[in-house]
């Protein structure tokens, strides 16, 4: 089998984790499969990076950078000798050369007053760049050959969009022609999360990069399954937190992931799916620290089950942006207008609902850029585009997902009903054309509640039947 193996940062956090990822990947190794593995940060170590490039622009010292650099280093090097000993020297100095390149790096942004969107993803693809000789040393340490690549040198091409940047086709071919020959004879380590432009400068990939950097990886080399571990036993109906009897849903496709991810749900990003999509590739997620158990496999298909809804999910940081006018009505462009701004201001528009008379427009965005979307919006108010425009914080957005529900009659009018019987008022609904999910708006104290009366009303805490 050729298997593209991908480690979260909370499977390879310190030297426990790190030694049971390595009797994951010798499992593997010793029925003599094929592997090529990504790997994470350190748990919280991209976070730190982060904060201290970020701080350095305006801070009165550099206390902060000698704090991360010894974090880093007592972190990744005590690690190194607990599970490689007979590497540690040799791998301790790239690890050391790679942190005082970082140290030298922030100190020039300090001293610059300035970070670029491109200083910055160089800065934060550090984590991975520190991590990968630690877990590539474990395993040869363990006796399986190993080598580590970082992700431009494994071949992913992107865009120049720092901080968000996309897999180019043109990396495909690149990936196969350099990963290929290695996974023959040994097992190579490649950082997550990053790639490169054509001119060589690195990128990052953005929300769940390293998911992204797998299953670019895994496309390439057309592999027969990826496995993503992480530190849950898979998808889940819902948030636990929220609903205790949420249960692990077995099958799911790639669709249906996709839209739980984008209304919120902490799997993997609608991105990180597509390249796995486009060939055909299912997608485990599995625990690393509960790894005889089976897990959730994302495949092709509707994946339906005995219900028609699969799992519920909930966002509640969003705010509702009503924009009104009798001035609207007939008028072509509007909408035009109106997202045109807002994309210019980088703001992401979740849902959509206008109403039949057109004298009104309700999108919801994230809270944090409310502030951004009224100053953008302002100038077409003052050319009477529209009569007025609000904002309601106090909201949250709930989607049902199932694949089952596409030309089945009953499950919009079964799920408001439920939240009726409930007293949970609905402000607004939308429903994609695909037809899995129906998504819809309630008020900020009702969500919690709306997720736990639907996941009852569709049966989601007990296993296929």
């Amino acid at each position: 089998m050729k298997l593209i193996m991908k480690f979260g940062g909370t499977s390879v956090q310190n030297a426990e984790s790190v030694r049971r990822a390595v009797d994951i990947v010798y499992d593997r190794y010793s029925r003599h499969d094929r592997l090529a593995i990504v790997i994470s940060a350190r748990r919280g170590v991209t976070d730190r990076l982060i904060t201290c490039a970020e701080a350095m622009v305006t801070s009165r010292d550099a206390a902060e950078v000698a704090d991360l650099v010894a974090y880093l280093t007592e972190g990744h090097l005590s690690t190194l000798k607990e599970v490689a000993p007979d590497f540690s020297p040799e791998v301790s100095g790239i690890i050391t050369r790679r942190i005082e390149n970082l140290r030298d790096f922030l100190y020039a942004v300090y001293h610059l007053r300035e970070l670029t969107v491109r200083s910055r993803d160089y800065i934060i693809s550090f984590g991975e760049r520190l991590n990968a000789p630690i877990i590539s040393a474990a395993l040869r340490q363990r006796g399986i050959p190993s080598m580590v690549l970082d992700g431009c040198e494994a071949g992913i091409l992107t865009t120049e969009n720092h901080g968000d940047a996309i897999a180019l086709p043109a990396g495909e071919a690149r990936i196969k022609s350099r990963l290929e020959p290695v996974i023959e004879h040994s097992v190579p380590v490649i950082t997550g999360f990053m790639g490169c432009t054509e001119k060589g400068v690195v990128t990052t990939l953005g929300r769940s990069g390293s998911d992204y950097s797998a299953t670019i990886i895994g496309a390439a080399l057309d592999a027969d399954e990826i496995w993503i571990w992480t530190d849950v036993d898979g998808i889940m109906t819902t948030d636990p937190r929220m609903v205790p009897e949420a249960r692990v849903i077995p099958r799911i496709s790639y669709i249906e992931v996709m839209e739980l991810s984008y209304f919120g749900a902490k799997v993997m990003h609608s991105r990180s799916i597509e390249p796995a999509m486009q060939k055909g590739i299912p997608v485990w997620v599995k625990n690393t620290f509960n790894p005889g158990y089976p897990g959730t496999v994302i495949e092709g298909g509707e994946q339906k089950d005995s219900r028609v809804v699969k799992a519920i999910t909930y966002i509640d940081k969003v705010a509702a942006i009503t924009i009104a006018g009798a001035q609207m009505v007939g008028r072509p462009g509007v909408a035009r207008h109106i997202f045109t701004l807002l994309a210019e201001h980088q703001i992401n528009v979740m849902m959509i609902s206008q109403g039949s008379s057109e004298a009104n427009i309700t999108l919801i965005i994230e809270a944090n850029q409310v502030r951004t979307a009224m100053e953008a919006l302002a100038p077409l108010k003052e050319r009477c585009v529209f009569r007025d425009i609000t904002a309601n914080e106090d909201v949250c957005a709930v989607a049902v997902v199932g694949s089952g529900m596409a030309g089945m009659a009953g499950t919009a009018g079964r799920t408001f009903s439920a939240l009726g019987k409930a007293g949970i008022n609905v402000m607004m609904i939308s429903q994609g054309s695909s037809e899995v999910n129906i998504s819809f708006v309630v008020r900020q104290q009702d969500g919690p509640r709306a997720v736990k009366v639907l996941h009852d009303e569709f049966n989601l805490m007990n296993e296929e039947v």
